[in-house]
């Protein structure tokens, strides 16, 4: 039954990543504080903070003033069961389910930040590196060096593209927070996964820009796209592959 914990876990989980992408890019501190109505200002009491249960509940209004609660609460606890479940899916081992999932979560908080808001913080990105390295050390310690180079052929292939655009179109056209991420991504799965996932997160962006342009939307080359929401699902592609 260990299979059944994060999949309980995961609603909860993904409740706190909801203040976590709607707090970090404002600047905002994630705080133990009381929970509150973002219109009143009202407390939210704890039966209202059951994840998904609650809005169903309340018809996604507030208790006390009956204003909207923002639908990407829910959205992004919904969100987060998929990430055990498409492990499950995918034959991970009972060992290994906590860590790939600690990965799918955090991508599933960047790439939502990236598509907000064009960010990825470096407050997630950068532990994600530490992390991915401590975790194939205690599964393998003979793959952290593999890993350990993935991590920086990702940063570096990244950064050195995102030079040569600069130098070739006089912009920006790639971010560091790109870069970062697949440095994370690279030291979670390994350096034979790293060009399937440049290659995943290229075509996930041609079809979101293919898509956009099918719903009426001008795309062009200044055209600012969340690549980094791309990179992340070629990732999370990459590490439930590697299962």
């Amino acid at each position: 039954m260990d299979w059944l914990w994060p999949l309980l876990a995961a609603p909860f989980i993904g409740s706190f990543l909801a203040v976590l992408i709607r707090r970090l890019p404002r600047g905002a501190l994630l705080t133990p504080a009381r929970s509150s109505c973002e219109a009143c200002g009202a407390p939210i009491g704890l039966r209202d903070l059951v994840p998904l249960l609650s809005a169903l509940v309340l018809r996604g209004r507030c208790r006390a003033c009956q204003a909207p609660i923002p639908p990407q609460h829910w959205h992004v606890e919904a969100a987060a069961i998929l990430v055990p479940a498409s492990a499950l899916l995918c034959g991970t081992d009972a060992a290994d389910l906590w860590p790939l999932c600690l990965l799918g979560w955090c991508l599933l908080a960047l790439a939502w930040i990236d598509w907000d808001w064009l960010l990825l913080p470096d407050l997630l990105t950068l532990p994600l590196v530490l992390v991915g390295l401590a975790a194939t050390w205690a599964r393998d310690p003979s793959d952290v060096t593999d890993h350990a180079i993935a991590a920086a052929a990702g940063y570096a292939a990244l950064q050195l593209l995102a030079l040569g655009y600069r130098r070739l179109r006089g912009r920006e056209g790639i971010g560091a927070g790109d870069a970062k991420l697949l440095a994370a991504i690279g030291a979670w799965t390994g350096l034979a996964a790293l060009p399937w996932v440049i290659m995943g997160g290229a075509l996930a962006g041609l079809v979101l820009a293919g898509v956009l342009l099918l719903r009426g939307q001008d795309v062009g080359g200044g055209t600012a796209l969340p690549f980094g929401t791309c990179l992340a699902l070629a990732g999370w592609a990459a590490a439930l592959a590697m299962t």
